[in-house]
């Protein structure tokens, strides 16, 4: 099993990398941004999110045409397989149309449901963390390197990150509660606060609100380099919602602890 998720892995990383050169073409240009929400709200999409999608969602089809794809554009697209895909296609739209690198392609590998491999591609840092069977790896410049987390146990000396500084009313007062407690809070980011934590740069992410496509493809990144990553129920967050995770088991059971506190 190992060498089937390492082989559709390596055919992924490619598809990335090509949907990458795609991104790029609209990145830092005129764009023509649409609201998926309508008045009142605000959920950008492109030409560069519906771009990279299809194409990413091309490759896997004629490779395996069986296995189920998830995608944010896309919607689902059923099969017969127990491997399946999940696609963010630009994974921090915000970010992409402000001219921010802080965005990435994301892409998961599943086996009968749970995560085994996930790449996140940043092309205009040229910048892949990817992780599999073989551990959590940072690609850059030709250079391979493993990921590690910090190991970081003490909230005092934690530096946590966030997207939005507003997290909605069901988890706002426990963000707080971790806020005041750990030594810096920064926020920004989407996926690539996820990718400086497995990276050993940041120790603690919490978000909430996520979708499946938003967190999955990023566990295995974690969790390969040694991090932690659970919903508030402390269980994988394969289907999103409120999402912490942490450079270590001790930091995370701290900060689920004040989540949880009131």
């Amino acid at each position: 099993m190992q060498q089937e998720i390492e082989e559709r892995l390596a055919l992924a990383l490619a598809l990335v990398e090509e949907a990458g050169r795609l991104a790029l073409g609209h990145f830092r240009r005129p764009l023509a941004v649409e609201n998926k929400l309508g008045p009142g709200a605000f959920d950008p999409v492109t030409a560069a999110d519906r771009g990279v999608e299809a194409m990413i969602r091309a490759g896997l089809s004629r490779a395996w045409p069986d296995s189920p794809i998830q995608g944010e554009e896309e919607g689902f697209t059923p099969g017969a397989s127990e491997w399946s895909w999940i696609i963010d296609p630009i994974d921090g739209t915000r970010a992409f149309i402000s001219g921010v690198p802080q965005w990435g392609i994301l892409l998961g590998l599943l086996h009968a449901g749970r995560p085994v491999g996930g790449i996140m591609r940043q092309p205009y840092l040229d910048e892949t963390f990817l992780a599999g069977p073989s551990g959590a790896w940072l690609v850059h410049a030709g250079s391979r390197q493993p990921l590690r987390a910090s190991g970081r146990t003490d909230l005092a000396e934690a530096i946590l990150y966030s997207t939005h500084p507003r997290l909605g009313p069901a988890v706002q007062a426990g963000f707080d509660r971790v806020a005041a407690a750990v030594r810096m809070t920064r926020f920004g980011g989407d996926c690539y606060s996820y990718c400086l934590l497995a990276h050993g740069f940041i120790d603690l992410v919490i978000e909430s609100s996520l979708q499946a496509y938003d967190i999955v493809p990023l566990i295995p990144i974690i969790e390969g380099a040694g991090g932690v990553v659970t919903g508030l129920d402390g269980r994988p967050p394969l289907a999103g919602g409120t999402v912490i995770a942490a450079a270590s088991p001790a930091l995370h059971a701290a900060a689920l602890a004040l989540m949880r506190a009131g």
